[in-house]
């Protein structure tokens, strides 16, 4: 049974023709033309008839009343726009505009737009301080959000739209368990700044803090750069881990196609935001949910673009997670399978010389979905929320990118034959890390540890040019238990980088990086230093191997020597115990598992 005779089998309505994404959508096909049988009674509104039908609903209907609604809108689905607006960040500070195109979309298309707020975190601002820790909390936050309000409130489907890191997992994480009809709108990439002549973003201000630190740079230069890498709204420009998970999100066909790689500014964003809106309204009617698209062979479509846009290594904690709500069977050695088989196409920051929007330019993300289903490494056949299939959805896009440009390379001349998210395993890690391996000339090293029980005093560090070439900093009690919160590390990669210590100094810990981090870098060590994890028992001066060709992270000691050191150790004393840190910390499972709340 092919994927639309398995939809017509358990749908309701099923438009041959249904328009595609961009697409003006006309006179809809008769239902008996639709099913090609009999007459079927489209429910609109299979959800929220249970709180707007009936005599006894009387009072529940009167609470609509009370915002304006009209008898016939009973009748009509009532739609969640999960709205994460605000004047936190810059990445959602330019949402309003895309949450009100929705609204009249929904309204146009036949809906009832019910608008709810959920929160964010701006990891660029809280990096490097105790408020990082809340970055990764806040991405199940925004997931109970949207199941709390949607569950709750008996909604027919819902739109999220989001901006910063966490919003897309968090969103996406709310829909799958309230598996209802789901679409995601991207708030968007932000514009480069520039300065001399160059492109500025954000990781440019944390590598200029480094390079100034080490006499670099001038402090006037310095100044220049804080104040012009940042032009206007939108999120983060690189391919980091808003860009990479918005990515994902259109390769998983959870989102439109194009719509990843849009910037915030341009009008065309708050035109893909209205037409998800329309889009969701059929994907209602024809009871198309996120469980249905977000499958085993859509998580390989997405982690194969991830790898071939050098994508940021919290897309490996991310969708560990979102496979774990979905209920997909995924495991950490699952990247490491796809990694292996999937070139690095995508010349993007932080690593290349590009940004997300002159990806969209050279062709977008479809352009290389395409490149990759004309080798063989897609599955073409995965159902979108447009009703379309992907191979349906690239059916127009040419096979090989266009020769007037480099950001996307054929597949014939890659930037890499193999992916850059290498998952290392070892006696420090045996369960698994995360180590990005692309631009280096040599992932392979071998040095003296140097060993920290927090970030600021690596920074310092560093920052005070104690840190030689040669060194394997150790950066540990940082995981989701120990931290908590598991947080990234720009600020001493950063630093690195700009101290010229990028590929002679490793760096390793069971926290997180950014996405615009680049270097020697592994990070998710499990098990964590605060559950009993090898990366705990590591001394000052230690020998470590990082090995990225042989996949090896490796604390040079004896067997008997790592057990003696294991003697009468205890966990730490939580740091938090009240509050949502001390819930996090006491339930979230390993990385390896996407530090999920429910493994239960």
């Amino acid at each position: 049974m092919d994927w639309k005779e398995s939809i017509k089998a358990r749908i309701l309505w099923f438009p041959e023709n249904m328009p595609g994404p961009y697409q003006t959508p006309g006179k809809q096909p008769t239902h008996e033309t639709a099913m090609n049988t009999k007459t079927v009674n489209i429910v609109a509104n299979p959800r929220s008839k249970n709180i707007t039908e009936g005599k006894s609903r009387a009072p529940n209907r009167s609470m609509y009343y009370a915002m304006g609604y009209e008898a016939d809108d009973f009748k009509k689905p009532m739609i969640g726009v999960a709205n994460g607006h605000s004047t936190i960040t810059p990445c959602n500070s330019g949402l309003q505009k895309l949450a009100d195109a929705a609204i009249a979309g929904i309204e146009e298309a036949g809906g009832n737009a019910q608008v709810f707020g959920t929160p964010t975190i701006s990891d660029g601002m809280a990096m490097g301080t105790e408020g990082m820790k809340y970055s990764l909390v806040s991405r199940e936050v925004i997931s109970d959000c949207i199941e709390t309000c949607v569950q709750g409130q008996w909604m027919d489907g819902v739109l999220v739209v989001g901006g910063c890191d966490k919003n897309m997992p968090g969103g996406l994480m709310g829909m799958l368990r309230a598996n209802v009809p789901s679409i995601y709108v991207y708030g968007g990439t932000i514009l480069p700044g520039s300065y001399k002549g160059k492109d500025l973003n954000i990781v440019s201000v944390f590598e200029a803090v480094g390079e100034n630190a080490a006499g670099r740079m001038s402090d006037e230069d310095l100044l220049q750069i804080e104040r012009r890498a940042i032009p206007g709204t939108g999120s983060c420009g690189g391919m980091y881990t808003a860009n990479t998970m918005s990515s994902a999100f259109e390769a998983l066909g959870i989102s439109l196609p194009y719509s990843s790689t849009m910037a915030n500014p341009h009008d065309e964003k708050m035109n893909s935001a209205k037409e998800s809106a329309k889009v969701l309204v059929e994907a209602i009617k024809k009871d198309i949910k996120p469980r249905d698209i977000v499958t085993k062979k859509a998580i390989e479509n997405a982690v194969a673009v991830i790898m071939a846009t050098g994508g940021s290594t919290n897309a490996v904690l991310h969708f560990l997670a979102i496979a774990h709500t979905a209920g997909v069977e995924w495991s950490i050695d699952d990247f490491e399978r796809v990694r292996q088989r999937t070139p690095v196409l995508c010349d993007l920051k932080p690593s290349g010389k590009y940004l997300a929007v002159d990806l969209h330019r050279a062709g977008g993300i479809p352009q290389v979905m395409k490149t990759l289903l004309a080798a063989g490494l897609l599955h073409g056949d995965c159902l979108t929320i447009s009703g379309q299939t992907i191979a349906e959805t690239l059916k127009d896009v040419p096979e090989v990118p266009r020769a007037d440009q480099d950001v996307i390379r054929p597949i014939n001349n890659p930037m890499y034959a193999q992916g850059h998210l290498a998952i290392l395993k070892g006696n420090l890690s045996p369960e698994g890390c995360v180590a990005k391996i692309t631009g280096l000339k040599n992932p392979v090293m071998t040095g003296p540890a140097r060993v920290f029980d927090d970030e600021q005093s690596a920074l310092a560090a560093i920052l005070a040019g104690k840190i030689k070439a040669g060194d394997v900093m150790v950066l540990r009690y940082l995981g989701p238990k120990g931290g908590p919160g598991m947080p990234e590390m720009l600020a001493p990669t950063g630093a690195l980088i700009g101290a010229g210590l990028g590929e002679s100094v490793g760096l390793i810990t069971d926290g997180r990086f950014s996405g615009g981090t680049w270097g020697m870098v592994v990070g998710h060590v499990a098990p964590e230093a605060a559950a009993g994890g090898n990366i705990a028992f590591i001394h000052e001066g230690d020998s470590i191997t990082i090995d990225s060709k042989q996949l090896l992270l490796q604390l040079n000691i004896s067997d008997a020597e790592l057990a003696k050191r294991k003697v009468g150790w205890k966990a730490p004393a939580p740091r938090y115990t009240r509050g949502v840190q001390a819930k996090f910390a006491f339930n979230a499972s390993s990385a390896s598992k996407g530090a999920v709340l429910d493994d239960y």
